[in-house]
């Protein structure tokens, strides 16, 4: 009688089932971070490498080591371009900043236009109706100027507009009215030679008067908008001839109607440079 062999104990193997799906989840997490990595570089051909090999690894594709092998092995490299200019290398604020420059000079030949064509309006004005001696006008890179002389509008040492000199005023106020989006300045200016009236104790005074009193009667127009306009005293002390001939002090005894550019270049006085900015 044969004699059964006889086992030894052994553990039972714990059921290791869940180790696939485990590593399944591993292995999509692992491409998940790959991926984000990816995106997040700014260099979009290690990301076309990347995507590559994410494919390889995952369908079978050609990866990005088996693309470099067959590139070596034809001897075939890719061809640049050193002078295409990359389409992200303008970022969208350049490029709006370049749109606003370019719309600012289109705006600004246009001013310079109207204003040319304001100031020949103007002289014609001047021209017909014989006040080449009275009245002047000057286009500069700040604004355009009608100059008046004072003896045109007011009597000496006074600040009273002539009731004959109205006509002029009205006639002023029409053409500023077919730009009513410009600031008017309206400066009155005299010579260094000091008043001496009741009225007035200095040409400062003089000066502030004549420029408000004439800045009212543009304003009869009920067309022109009062806030664009403002009224300047300066006195003696800005003068555009010698104060020391008679000829010379007539000149710097005057009125200035003075229509301020909005699209002024930097170098341009700062106060009409913010003047400008403001009214726009």
């Amino acid at each position: 009688m044969s004699k059964k062999g006889r086992h030894e104990p052994h553990e039972e193997h714990p059921d290791e089932s869940w180790l696939l799906p485990y590593s399944d989840l591993m292995t999509l997490l692992l491409a998940l971070f790959i991926t984000l990595f990816a995106m997040s570089s700014l260099d979009a051909s290690k990301f076309q490498q990347m995507a590559a090999a994410m494919n390889a690894a995952f369908t079978g594709g050609t990866g990005v080591l088996d693309q470099n092998a067959m590139e070596e092995t034809s001897g075939q490299t890719p061809k640049s371009d050193d002078n295409e200019t990359p389409a992200s290398a303008a970022s969208p604020a350049d490029n709006t900043q370049k749109s606003r420059e370019s719309l600012r000079e289109k705006l600004k030949q246009q001013e310079q236009e109207n204003l040319e064509k304001l100031k020949k309006q103007l002289d014609s004005y001047i021209k017909n109706n014989g006040l080449s001696q009275q009245l002047a006008t000057k286009l500069n890179q700040s604004q355009l100027s009608i100059t008046i002389s004072d003896n045109t509008l007011f009597a000496s040492g006074r600040a009273t507009v002539k009731p004959e000199s109205r006509i002029l005023a009205k006639s002023i106020s029409n053409i500023l009215q077919q730009f009513p989006n410009y600031d008017i300045i309206v400066s009155g200016h005299t010579d260094n030679i000091p008043i001496s009236n009741s009225q007035y104790e200095s040409n400062w005074n003089l000066s502030s008067d004549r420029a408000l009193n004439f800045m009212k009667i543009l304003l009869l127009n009920n067309k022109l908008d009062p806030r664009k306009f403002s009224a300047i005293g300066y006195g003696q002390y800005r003068p555009v001839a010698s104060n020391s001939t008679n000829l010379g002090r007539a000149e710097n005894r005057r009125v200035e109607v003075s229509i301020i550019r909005k699209y002024v270049d930097e170098d341009v006085n700062p106060t009409l440079q913010s003047m400008a900015n403001n009214g726009k």
